[in-house]
């Protein structure tokens, strides 16, 4: 079509992003800060509901071969400038293109933990957050905590990050709940007689087979759900985290010692996404996510004719609701260059 798109952000949107819009015929350079592409997703052992491996995802989106894309690494967009009918597009170390559209795909930010300090992280070692516990499963060694002892008792805290007026986060990262179901269960599979505890505020299993996943953490393998926040992690003197809680359906306070503490870190703007938005002055939802211009019908354009957004930059999503955007974004791109 002799059309040129940038993508900026090379996690799973900006990899989907480019390779659909390289298979319907556009010319695209694929713009990545990092040294590799993939994202948080490189990071990730399993995915929910059916634990398909983060490799495999990556592997499948990541097309080598589509001489119509152009990966750029180890560049960080510092310049973004509609001109006349095209985009002007530039980064830290000079480089430099020309686009008829712009995507942006910059993703997401972890909540950092260290914010929340009465759970510990940073603070005692065996408390570790989501993140961390996904990168000890990828690795296949022996499944210990921070201490080198296999724990006894392992406890979950959801909405770490999330839904919280103290860190000024009031939206729901949405896969917290589900994501600490999964690792409950991948525990409980490697360490079948331990107890295991997940500490929610409310459980929102919005997506197909979530729920059939939490029934059989359940009854399969007998993780416990309380709901209440947590207020506080001490350790003992053997290293145990020792939390407590308030069960809000049998309304009293409970206090139990975990051999590891596991914190479900939300989603948060990335800052590369702050950065574009300032710089582009895009609109922002009250969360810092970027604004489409309608949420519904136009979610993957913005109030700049020939900018749009995939993925997380917009708001928390699933890996398999990015892709579905990601994808929905390369035919708006389409229809766009078309006129």
């Amino acid at each position: 079509m002799g059309k040129h798109v940038v993508v900026i952000g090379g996690g799973p949107a900006g990899l989907e992003t480019s390779a659909s819009l390289a298979k319907l015929g556009f010319q695209v350079t694929l713009v990545e800060k990092g040294k590799v592409t993939g994202g948080h997703l490189k990071k990730w052992h399993a995915l929910f509901p059916n634990l398909i491996s983060g490799k495999a995802v990556l592997e499948n989106i990541t097309d080598g071969s589509n001489k119509n894309i152009k990966i750029q690494i180890s560049t960080r967009v510092t310049g973004l400038e509609a001109v006349n009918d095209y985009f002007t597009i530039s980064g830290h170390n000079g480089w430099q293109e020309k686009a008829d559209a712009v995507v942006i795909t910059t993703g997401f930010h972890l909540f950092d933990a260290h914010r929340k300090e009465e759970y510990g992280y940073g603070i005692y070692e065996n408390v570790i957050t989501s993140a961390d516990l996904e990168e000890l499963f990828a690795s296949g060694n022996e499944f210990v905590n921070p201490h080198g002892q296999k724990p006894e008792r392992i406890g979950f805290v959801h909405c770490v990050g999330s839904r919280d007026e103290k860190v000024n986060n009031l939206h729901c990262s949405k896969v917290c709940c589900i994501t600490a179901v999964k690792q409950a269960i991948e525990v409980k599979q490697l360490l079948p007689d331990a107890e295991v505890f997940c500490f929610y505020m409310d459980l929102r299993m919005f997506g197909r087979h979530y729920e059939e996943l939490y029934k059989e953490a359940q009854e399969k393998y007998n993780i416990q759900f309380i709901r209440g926040r947590l207020s506080e992690s001490t350790e003992d003197k053997d290293g145990n985290i020792v939390v407590k809680v308030e069960d809000t359906l049998l309304g009293k306070p409970l206090r139990i010692a975990v051999g590891l503490l596991v914190l479900m870190v939300g989603m948060e703007p990335h800052a590369d996404t702050r950065s574009l938005t300032k710089m582009l002055r895009l609109k922002k939802v009250s969360d810092g996510f970027i604004q489409p211009v309608d949420e519904v019908i136009h979610s993957n354009h913005t109030e700049i004719p020939g900018v749009f957004v995939a993925g997380t930059c917009s708001g928390p999503k699933s890996v398999s609701d990015t892709l579905a955007d990601a994808r929905s974004a390369a035919l708006a791109v389409a229809d766009y260059l078309k006129l």
